[in-house]
């Protein structure tokens, strides 16, 4: 498989770690997740750049009790590895993966997904910084950029703006089914 991050970034993203207000995103979002959780009776979520774990406690605070919780970041290696689940959550990262990763990373997460994903990006620049002096958004991009990325490896079922962390959008997604007919027709055919 391609690479997901590079040796400098990791520690980049390590160092940021330290930080106790960086990655609190989850915790907003966690309402949404609990409602996909409950109108879709999933026990069992895989945290795709979980961070420092908050997803889990902030379900639940929201009336969610799992029964498998697998948490992964590389920035954290003692969670360890990613694990395929009902549901994936990837809550504020993909906007942080290194512009060269990011197909590698698609396609890990569209891997993982048995059933549905649940996806926040933020469009526009963070608050934090990384050590190097960047932006720690490194990718900055409307929705129009990011769809068709994310529709090459995953289904989209919602999409829905917001403005919680700031201006952003989220979705709902599933992984790719078969092709599709159009008028009777597998598309392609002539």
């Amino acid at each position: 498989m391609a690479q997901t991050i590079s040796a400098e970034y990791l520690r980049l993203q390590q160092e940021l770690h330290r930080n106790p207000d960086y990655g609190v995103a989850s915790v907003a979002f966690a309402p949404i997740v609990a409602t996909i959780c409950q109108l879709n009776a999933i026990r069992s979520i895989s945290d795709y750049g979980s961070g420092k774990q908050r997803l889990r406690p902030a379900l639940v605070d929201n009336g969610v009790i799992l029964e498998a919780y697998h948490p992964y970041d590389p920035a954290f290696p003692e969670a360890g590895e990613p694990t395929t689940a009902p549901l994936v959550c990837c809550i504020d990262v993909l906007e942080h993966v290194e512009p060269a990763c990011l197909d590698a990373v698609l396609q890990e997460l569209a891997s993982l997904v048995s059933q549905l994903a649940f996806v926040t990006i933020h469009t526009g620049p963070a608050i934090k910084r990384l050590a190097d002096g960047r932006n720690a958004h490194l990718i900055q991009a409307p929705p129009s950029w990011w769809l068709p990325k994310i529709c090459s490896v995953l289904e989209v079922l919602h999409l829905e703006m917001h403005d919680q962390m700031g201006h952003g959008f989220w979705l709902l997604l599933a992984p790719k089914q078969q092709s599709p007919v159009i008028d009777g027709q597998p598309a392609g055919d002539s």
